[in-house]
């Protein structure tokens, strides 16, 4: 029976001490490993697929694939780079299934022609939001948003970089693509955001401190009622 201090002194263990535990079917190891990686591996998924359920599915088969071929880990790369490249193969292999022999997300080549309807796609206003909604989950929505509007490859890019932190070394090798193209699509993908973001902040000015709805009434109210009291009206 496993129990909390087995749970606890596994927290306490180095990646690869963990993955020679995982490797030795240690399942308090393997709980602590997927904890410890779990937003990664999601935003990765999530990143190739644009879907919730779908990304947390391809987690949860890349951890499997990973429990299954631990053994095989030699440390030439570190483990968040390995668990990295897993799922999105099993990411990108679910898209395929999905898209039917549609074309699919490739992390080679170039992406030009993509650039110019993701501009377009990502300067739409979005939907009027209604006033008092909390202020950090909707700008969390519109960078999401923003974020799922950029071409694949860059959008993989983005996450592991921005996202995740991950040197130009590491998601050059957990995306399998040369460095030079980790930074060109990073810097592209950036100035994608910053200009539709831009765009964003530029329509809401006209919103910006607005006095119309309740406010409006309550002030109209207000001084009509003050008329009232003092016999003016």
């Amino acid at each position: 029976m496993r129990t909390a201090k087995a749970a606890s002194a596994a927290n306490n263990l180095s990646d690869a001490e963990l993955a020679q535990r995982v490797a030795a079917r240690d399942r308090d190891a393997f709980a602590v490993l997927m904890r410890r990686h779990n937003q990664t591996l999601y935003r990765t998924a999530r990143s190739i697929l644009k879907n919730d359920a779908e990304a947390e599915d391809a987690v949860q088969d890349a951890y499997l694939r990973a429990y299954r071929a631990i053994g095989e880990f030699r440390g030439d790369a570190k483990l968040s780079t390995w668990l990295v490249r897993i799922v999105a193969n099993e990411a990108i292999g679910r898209l395929r299934r999905l898209r039917r022999g549609a074309e699919v997300i490739q992390l080679e080549g170039e992406f030009e022609s993509d650039i110019e309807g993701a501009e377009e796609s990502m300067h739409v206003k979005a939907p009027d939001r209604p006033e008092g909604a909390a202020l950090r989950a909707e700008t969390r929505h519109l960078l999401e948003a923003k974020i799922d509007g950029l071409p694949d490859a860059f959008r993989a890019v983005f996450v592991l970089r921005a996202l995740e932190e991950l040197s130009v070394e590491e998601t050059a090798a957990a995306l399998e693509i040369p460095e030079a193209t980790v930074r060109s699509r990073f810097f592209r993908a950036r100035g994608l955001l910053r200009e539709a973001l831009s765009k964003e902040i530029d329509l809401a000015y006209g919103d910006a401190f607005s006095f119309d709805g309740a406010r409006c009434d309550h002030i109209v109210a207000a001084v009509l009622a003050k008329l009232e009291a003092s016999g003016d009206a």
